[in-house]
């Protein structure tokens, strides 16, 4: 039921859409000759003549358009007639063209003002990570760190963390002995070897029996998260190389930490090879955590091989509560618009590489994910939700793409810039050729869908 519903919601954004262009259409006379829910590949389910408007339902679910009688070539409207769309002044075309995207973006703000308004609440985006229990062994460094059951997770290193996400990637990104070391570890590192062994250079290979001594340990540096990475929203990033399987294997063989001197395996590792070796190994996780209202610093946190830290958790979103109409519109606004920035963020990245083409999804997952949220969370989640999918629609269509809405914009700046239309040949061409790659483009995206299903990726 709850997939059935998430459905009927997405149709209402796609009827939503075509409504908008149909009425500003209608609104300044221009006659319109179909109304249709769907792209028109395939079989048509339905077809009625409504007040001079065919309305169409097709098959292919996958969007919806509306034709103006000049669309047909058998039109029997005379050239320099009025109701031709390509008639009318450039500003009213360019009202029509833009009206399903200002329609999606009035969807959008009306879903969310009636779930701030019925409801009372709007979700806040950010949760209380709360540590429910300690389930490391015993000899893990977090008995040691005076962390309790009941504690909210404040900060790590620094990085604020309103979602279990965020903390979750600094414990993982902080696993010890990954292979992965800091240059700039590596090179203080090197600079305290040559302190304590001077005898001998950086690329030199130590001679057999000659003893190393070794720098008193310095973990590695904590794992910091930028504001987009903790908010998930770009991949972390840094200067780090990976080490290889010697290098590794000489790391372990120097083992425990607090050994002064090294003998080791001589006759084949230099100096830079040994502070490779030292600069791999644990980065501490400094919490601040509230306890019972107060603010605490813990002594560091260090996680094992594995990334784990020995707790388990619960996450719960804190909402914002909705007393008044006013506070309803301007909760709305709020919650709409950095829902907005983060989708322009991710659309950036989408565009930029940053977001592999493996991880783009599309209607069957927003289906799945929808239906699951509604089934968990409740119908105001899918009506946040259909809302931020509707502000998603108005973004894209708006792209300068000839296939889009936004192309079409385009095309109208550039015949009020040379002063005429761009010739219909040209458009319908580079149209033509739009479409073919957005449909491409859902095929890709669909498959990548079916198979984050089948995989159970969703």
């Amino acid at each position: 039921m709850s997939i059935i519903i998430m459905l009927l919601l997405l149709s209402l954004l796609i009827i939503v859409h075509e409504l908008g262009h149909l009425i500003a259409a209608l609104s300044f006379g221009i006659k319109v000759d179909k109304f249709g829910f769907g792209l028109p590949l395939g079989p048509t389910l339905f077809e009625k003549k409504i007040g001079g408007i065919t309305v169409l339902v097709h098959a292919l679910l996958l969007g919806g358009y509306v034709s103006f009688a000049e669309d047909d070539k058998d039109c029997d409207l005379p050239a320099d007639s009025p109701e031709r769309f390509l008639n009318k002044p450039i500003w009213q075309r360019l009202i029509v063209v833009s009206a399903g995207v200002i329609a999606n973006v009035v969807c959008a703000f009306f879903l969310v003002l009636l779930s701030a308004i019925v409801w009372s609440y709007l979700p806040s985006g950010n949760y209380d990570v709360n540590i429910t229990q300690i389930v490391a062994p015993k000899e893990a460094s977090i008995w040691k760190s005076g962390m309790q059951a009941g504690d909210r997770v404040v900060a790590i290193n620094g990085t604020k963390i309103k979602n279990t996400s965020a903390m979750l990637s600094i414990i993982q990104l902080s696993k010890a002995y990954d292979s992965y070391v800091n240059p700039e570890t590596v090179q203080t590192n090197l600079a305290r070897l040559k302190r304590l062994n001077p005898g001998l250079t950086k690329d030199e290979i130590i001679p057999p029996g000659v003893m190393i001594r070794l720098p008193k340990f310095m973990s590695e540096k904590p794992i910091v998260l930028e504001k987009n990475v903790a908010l998930g929203l770009k991949p972390y990033k840094d200067n780090q190389y990976k080490i290889n399987s010697n290098i590794a294997k000489l790391r372990d063989e120097i083992g425990d930490i607090q050994t002064a001197s090294y003998y080791g395996s001589t006759g084949h590792y230099t100096l830079g090879n040994i502070a490779e070796a030292l600069s791999d190994n644990v980065r501490p996780l400094n919490f601040v955590v509230d306890r019972k209202g107060k603010y605490l610093k813990l002594k560091p946190i260090y996680p094992s091989r594995s990334g784990a830290i020995g707790v388990q958790i619960e996450t719960k979103e804190k909402l914002k509560k909705t007393e008044s109409f006013f506070d309803a519109v301007k909760g709305s606004v709020k919650y709409l618009s950095e829902n907005t920035y983060l989708m322009l963020v991710g659309l950036k990245q989408v565009f930029t590489g940053e977001v592999p083409l493996g991880d783009l999804h599309g209607i069957v997952a927003i289906t799945k994910v929808g239906g699951d949220i509604i089934s968990n969370n409740g119908i105001f989640y899918g009506l946040l939700l259909t809302a931020i999918i509707s502000m998603d629609l108005a973004i894209v269509n708006f792209l300068p793409i000839p296939a889009l809405d936004g192309g079409h914009v385009l095309f109208l700046i550039i015949e009020k810039i040379r002063g005429k239309r761009v010739s219909d040949d040209v458009v319908e061409k580079i149209a033509n050729i739009s479409f073919l790659i957005l449909i491409a483009l859902m095929i890709f995206v669909i498959f990548n869908d079916i198979y984050a299903l089948i995989t159970q990726k969703l």
